[in-house]
């Protein structure tokens, strides 16, 4: 019996330093039943001839969008192409461990569930290992989540049989936090694969470097998410700030 499709969604920007390494992550998968959808979100270098030969493997598509939108609509034009029974996401400087796609698909028909992620490794710009592995909870409740994103965006897999094509914000910051939101409002619970099937890179100057943007940012998700009013929302950042600075910190090993 064919194994479910998993439709890929990768946004990219700029991303000719890392888009090769990213495509081929998907390539030497041992799950190989896959399309990865590909949505340029109005590159300026040369990420969208990298990308060309790519395109004799009929699973990859292509879209180049004119205008630099933001990664949530890139992300969502993705998902609205995508045809599989199985939605995961993959950023276009990360990389996935060669069989991420066929243990989360395992886990997910042997545990009948609708949604998982899993832990992830730590490597800088240049690709070198900062000897760091995130984990989550095993069994992450929607108000853990609410207090910090522990699903890495990298991870993630959710079945589209049951929760219909999820809409992404056009927010340009933490749309992978509220789309994780959504998941657990509706299964109450999530599991993880507990084990590393995919490495995150840190650059200079992205989100996880920028302590004051993450707090503004994170402050806007329960402003504009959640509609809390201004009192409300630095309430719930006290809780995030405590989450982040104490308690997250047991789920960062070093290997």
């Amino acid at each position: 019996m064919e194994r479910p499709l998993v439709s890929v969604i990768i946004p990219t920007f700029n991303s000719e330093k890392y888009i090769s390494d990213t495509i081929i992550s998907v390539q030497n998968q041992s799950y190989q039943n896959w399309e990865i959808i590909l949505v340029d979100d109005g590159s300026t270098d040369a990420t969208r001839t990298i990308i060309t030969p790519f395109l004799t493997d009929k699973r990859i598509q292509f879209y180049p969008l004119e205008n630099n939108s933001g990664t949530g609509v890139a992300r969502n034009f993705g998902v609205s192409k995508a045809i599989g029974k199985y939605i995961a996401f993959l950023d276009a400087d990360d990389l996935w461990k060669p069989e991420k796609l066929e243990k989360q698909i395992n886990f997910l028909q042997k545990n009948n569930l609708p949604f998982t992620f899993s832990f992830y490794d730590c490597i800088d710009e240049q690709g070198n290992s900062l000897n760091k592995r995130v984990e989550a909870p095993r069994n992450l409740s929607y108000t853990q989540l609410f207090f910090c994103n522990y699903v890495g965006n990298l991870t993630g897999i959710y079945d589209v049989d049951f929760f219909g094509k999820i809409a992404i914000s056009t927010i340009r910051k933490r749309q992978d936090w509220m789309h994780w939101l959504t998941i657990l409002k509706k299964i109450k619970t999530a599991k993880p694969v507990p084990e590393s099937l995919a490495i995150y890179r840190i650059r200079e100057n992205s989100l996880s470097t920028s302590k004051i943007a993450l707090i503004q940012y994170n402050f806007a998700v329960y402003r504009q998410f959640h509609g809390f009013n201004f009192i409300v929302s630095c309430f719930c950042m006290i809780g995030f700030l405590f989450t982040q600075l104490v308690i997250k910190p047991f789920y960062s090993k070093k290997i």
